[in-house]
């Protein structure tokens, strides 16, 4: 009988990238990084193994959207109370929190479980160019 392969938790070796979200699609930069975080680059992937990379997103405040997105885009947050939905259109949302930008669109492309939430942990977004992850030597991704 054969037995099937599982690939092992990486644990504290997992690699780095470093992706310049500078005039990128949102939707396309999403996928490129749900695809890093879930692994699914690897010959060895496996769904029910977290076995993905640490992603770095710089320049989040830069990120394109097309069309009339700007405007028409709506992000909404609820508080739990009654009259708690509050509504942002995409405009909104980059003035004061162009992260949230990006790690919406990637939640949205990851399965809603308890591993998906381990690998937003993984997610690190940054509006300017900056970031504070240097000392980890990531690799860089061109789009």
């Amino acid at each position: 009988m054969q037995k099937s392969y599982r690939a092992p938790n990486p644990g504290e070796n997992r690699t780095w990238f470093l992706v310049d979200a500078k005039d990128q699609s949102l939707g396309r930069l999403a996928v490129v990084v749900a695809n890093k975080l879930r692994a699914k680059d690897l010959p060895t992937f496996d769904p029910s193994v977290d076995a993905g990379a640490f992603v770095i997103v710089t320049n989040a405040a830069q990120v394109k959207l097309t069309g009339n997105k700007e405007e028409q885009k709506e992000y909404q947050r609820y508080s739990g109370y009654r009259n708690g939905l509050k509504r942002f259109s995409a405009a909104e949302m980059r003035a004061s929190h162009p992260d949230r930008m990006i790690k919406e669109a990637v939640w949205g492309m990851l399965p809603k479980n308890n591993i998906a939430r381990k690998m937003m942990t993984r997610l690190k977004v940054f509006a300017g160019a900056e970031h504070t992850h240097a000392a980890q030597k990531p690799v860089e991704i061109k789009l």
